[in-house]
């Protein structure tokens, strides 16, 4: 069965060209446009492998949903995406515990390359790496 991927990016456009990149590239994905409609997606079920959430968005803030998820759900994978003020939250979404981030704008092979790096963690370890 392939991974399960939810993408959720206030920016339709980017969004759904990160959904087709990922369909092409046989993973089933599911996409939210809002941080509380991830969340919602998120705690309905629970056979989501990986997260991509952007870190600014109206309603819940991506680092807030990361911080929430890393409570509720710590097990799950998050790669976390933004194009706002010089990275600096791109760094905090390392803090809490992303497996990896991707600064906007970013390419098909950026983007795939960070997604099988973080799907191919859970396969080795079972679980992602955690900070300490």
């Amino acid at each position: 069965m392939a991974d399960r991927i939810l993408v959720a990016d206030d920016n339709e456009r980017l969004r759904r060209s990160v959904v087709l990149i990922l369909e092409e590239a046989g993973y089933r994905v599911t996409e939210a446009a809002t941080g509380k409609e991830a969340l919602h997606f998120i705690n309905e079920s629970t056979d989501f492998n990986l997260l991509i959430t952007d870190l600014v968005m109206p309603d819940m803030e991506g680092l807030e949903l990361i911080t929430v998820l890393r409570q509720s759900r710590p097990e799950l994978m998050i790669v976390a995406i933004s194009g706002s003020f010089e990275g600096q939250f791109l760094h905090m979404a390392k803090l809490l515990g992303v497996q990896d981030t991707l600064e906007k704008p970013f390419g098909r092979a950026a983007l795939l390359k960070v997604v099988t790096s973080a799907l191919s963690s859970i396969a080795v370890s079972g679980s992602p790496n955690l900070p300490a």
